[in-house]
């Protein structure tokens, strides 16, 4: 994010620029939903010079909001889609230009403005790496510039090993050599959010519903630094022992787990994929490769002799296998299969990949619930037999 420190004359010439740039783009909504299509090239043969002539955008602006209305309808030709006056403007390297590190040449109704930018050290060795368009939002009155910048990736690293990591809530990760990050900081400020949540909503004055709006972003940000947090360190420690990660893939968990009322806020209210999309980009910078494996019957099956029973796992921290004793931490174990089932799936991929070298034939590689063989696997100390 690339701040923008525009004077009060630039401001207002940006804001009417987006509101024009948005009203611009319901009207083109309008004509591709009568028209039925999301198609660009037809888009422009019908609107370009009524956008060009009734809104007053440049020729490139005007084929930008074409192409958002496009982008958008694509996503749902059931709807038509309707744009805030404050919503985004996609600038391209025609409307937009950097002046070094000190300034942007950006394209208004006014026609171009020179402004002062401000950015952090992150962004500034960063900045040489810029790729495509950039999109101008605002938030609360200012406006920034979202660049997409090009990091290149290390070279993959030759694993010698797994490490499975168990997302949860009470533990927010737990890995296979039993680490754990706790969820109580998470709970505590949760907890307290919710009780100022309820006393704003209870008072609905102007006041408090501003402050509700910012306690919103507050524990967002929260969330998304804890996230960081939690993902820079498994990612250092897969790194530093030359391991692979194994992570769940919990696509829909929200919707296939119930939990009990009390618990609903608790389940809903932790960003699970933001915290698997931050390990895979930072693994990917790192050069460590990232297996995403089927949750099912981790938490229940012995990683000892593979018996596989909801009644192994009598609560939710204590893991007891009913067949042969084994017994330990739960999330423990269920970091421990999914590493298991990520080895698993990465030697069907290369005997996969195998088959293709030799004979051409593309080979199906996807993964079954885990089964184990008894003693398959070398078990910490950390676990005992009941």
């Amino acid at each position: 994010m690339v701040k923008l420190a525009t004077n009060k004359e630039q401001h207002s010439a940006i804001l009417e620029t987006m509101h024009r740039f948005n009203e611009a783009c319901n009207y083109i909504a309008e004509i591709a939903f009568k028209m039925g299509t999301a198609n660009k090239q037809e888009i422009h043969k019908v609107v370009y010079y009524d956008v060009r002539g009734g809104f007053k955008l440049s020729a490139q602006l005007a084929v930008r909001a074409i192409s958002k209305v496009s982008e958008a309808y694509k996503r749902d030709r059931t709807i038509k889609p309707t744009f805030k006056p404050t919503g985004a403007i996609v600038y391209d390297q025609r409307i937009l230009s950097w002046r070094k590190l000190e300034a942007v040449s950006i394209m208004t109704l006014d026609g171009r403005l020179i402004i002062p930018i401000r950015m952090g050290d992150y962004q500034k060795v960063r900045l040489d790496r810029i790729k495509g368009q950039a999109d101008l939002i605002m938030r609360n009155g200012i406006f920034y510039l979202m660049v997409v910048v090009e990091v290149p990736e290390a070279s993959k690293v030759d694993a010698v090993g797994t490490l499975g990591v168990d997302l949860g809530i009470v533990y927010l990760a737990t890995d296979n050599d039993g680490e754990t990050f706790s969820g109580k900081q998470v709970d505590k400020v949760r907890e307290k959010n919710a009780t100022l949540r309820t006393n704003l909503q209870t008072a609905n004055t102007p006041s408090a519903m501003r402050h509700l709006k910012r306690l919103s972003k507050m524990e967002a940000r929260f969330h998304r630094d804890i996230n960081h947090i939690i993902s820079k360190k498994i990612v250092a420690k897969a790194k530093d022992n030359r391991q692979a990660i194994a992570l769940e893939d919990l696509k829909g968990i929200r919707k296939s787990v119930t939990v009990r009322k009390a618990q609903r806020s608790r389940h809903h209210s932790w960003a699970f994929y933001q915290l698997r999309s931050f390990i895979e980009y930072k693994a990917a910078i790192a050069g460590i490769p990232v297996f995403l494996v089927d949750p099912r019957g981790t938490s229940h099956i012995c990683p000892e002799c593979g018996h596989n029973e909801r009644a192994n796992r009598p609560n939710r921290d204590l893991f007891r296998c009913v067949q042969c004793g084994f017994s330990g931490n739960a999330d423990h174990v269920a970091a421990i299969n999914i590493a298991a089932r990520a080895v698993e799936v990465n030697q069907r991929i290369v005997a996969c990949n195998e088959v293709k070298a030799v004979t051409g034939i593309e080979m199906e590689h996807s993964y079954k619930p885990l089964s184990m063989e008894a003693g398959a696997l070398n078990m910490p100390p950390a676990f005992r037999r009941g």
